[in-house]
């Protein structure tokens, strides 16, 4: 992007000041605004992406600002219909700015297939016969997508492991593949299926059955961090109260939950705004979270020598930026060059910043005035919405309903009859 992330009082311009603003700096062209505006996927893109298509559904688009990861300036694409998140993120992301912003790195793109062999009459020995034929095996897989090798991916490895399951033993193999850029579900599953017979034959016995990508992406994993000063969020208290939040987290999985709920609403906004499938991230981040002894929180957080709060993050992240809906929906593309990322690796560094900065957000909410002030602000203009309500009518009603702390239904109605009254009597 040219220039800066922080933008000063982004919040308070018109969505078309916004977009100017945004257009500069992403360098989008007239065309690309357009798509902004309008919402951007044709009836006839819809109905080839999904089956018995009857329209499309819009959801507001948002940008999270002030991000700064990894040295570099990021505008923050985020898809996503609750209030605050947006804002939450942007203002997270600032207060870490002082401190160098967010330093984040992941491992290569690597995706799990997993093949499902049963009926084995020794799946230990099998699992070693299995082993002996790797090379045929990674061999076969790459042979499926000689373009993904090209670019420098592929099967890299082939490991097996023996299930004792409700339905008797099992040998499950594994078949790791460097997706590159893709989210990679399709290349995987191919080279699965295609595998299967040479798999059947090394293990000399049972069946195979299911022949599919694993979401729980454990060797495709994004981590980032961060320092917020003490002195810019609150002093010692602040930081305390976050410590101790996701302390209760990390000891009480029903804590636990929402505590990750709130993370994937900056990552998933990103990954639907970017054409990338919202099951497969919080599956496989949920999951992850679910590995050990119980349910834990993905971030962590403790206090530095200076007294500053650092927070870290670190869960498995499958997407891409080819492929799928990334390409095809006109609106992905253009997210995507909002964005700015050059590989799947980047994109999932990105997201690793964006979730901890939700993260840290909403802790620092609930350490201080609580969640519901900034999601009631927001709140009091959906209702007034609700009521009725349409331009300037929206921001007065939910104004005067939050300066008399009574967000309601009836009273948004009643402030728009009012409203309404006193504009026709003048």
């Amino acid at each position: 992007m040219k220039g800066s992330s922080r933008i000063p009082g982004f919040y308070k311009l018109s969505v078309e000041e916004r977009l100017e603003k945004v257009a500069e700096l992403a360098e989008l062209t007239e065309e690309e605004k357009k798509l902004l505006l309008s919402g951007g996927l044709p009836l006839d893109v819809a109905d080839r992406m999904i089956e018995n298509v009857i329209g499309v559904m819009a959801f507001p688009l948002g940008i999270a600002v002030n991000f700064l990861v990894n040295g570099r300036d990021y505008l923050i694409p985020m898809c996503i219909e609750e209030p605050s998140v947006v804002a939450a993120a942007s203002h997270a992301a600032k207060l870490a700015r002082p401190t160098g912003g967010f330093k984040a790195w992941s491992t290569p793109p690597v995706m799990i297939g997993q093949i499902q062999l049963a009926k084995v009459k020794d799946p230990y020995a099998a699992r070693l016969r299995v082993l002996e034929a790797k090379q045929e095996i990674l061999e076969k897989a790459n042979e499926q997508d000689p373009t993904l090798v090209k670019l420098g991916g592929g099967a890299v490895d082939l490991r097996a492991k023996p299930l004792l399951t409700p339905a008797g033993p099992m040998l499950i193999v594994e078949l790791l593949v460097n997706v590159v850029d893709a989210m990679g579900a399709n290349a995987v599953n191919t080279m699965a299926e295609a595998v299967a017979p040479l798999v059947e034959k090394a293990a000399g016995s049972g069946r195979v059955y299911l022949r599919i990508i694993s979401n729980l992406a454990t060797e495709r994993m994004a981590f980032a961090s961060a320092e917020w000063s003490k002195d810019v969020i609150g002093g010692e208290d602040v930081v305390e109260g976050i410590v101790l939040a996701w302390a209760f987290a990390a000891a009480d999985p029903y804590r636990a939950a929402t505590h990750n709920k709130g993370i994937m609403n900056g990552i998933s906004a990103v990954i639907r705004a970017t054409g990338n499938d919202t099951r497969a991230a919080e599956a496989g981040a949920h999951a992850y979270a679910a590995l050990g002894e119980h349910y834990k929180p993905l971030t962590t957080y403790e206090v530095n020598e200076r007294g500053n709060l650092v927070g870290t993050i670190e869960l498995p992240i499958a997407a891409g930026i080819v492929g799928g809906a990334t390409r095809i929906h006109p609106l992905a593309r253009v997210a995507l060059k909002i964005l700015g990322v050059k590989s799947a690796r980047e994109l999932s560094e990105v997201l690793a910043a964006v979730g901890l900065a939700q993260n840290f957000a909403a802790l620092r909410a609930l350490a201080t005035e609580g969640i519901q002030r900034g999601h009631m602000e927001l709140h009091a203009r959906s209702l007034a919405m609700m009521a009725g309500a349409k331009g300037e009518l929206v921001d007065k009603i939910a104004e005067i309903m939050v300066r008399e702390k009574n967000i309601k239904f009836h009273r948004a109605r009643e402030l728009l009859e009012q409203l309404r009254s006193k504009h026709a009597g003048s």
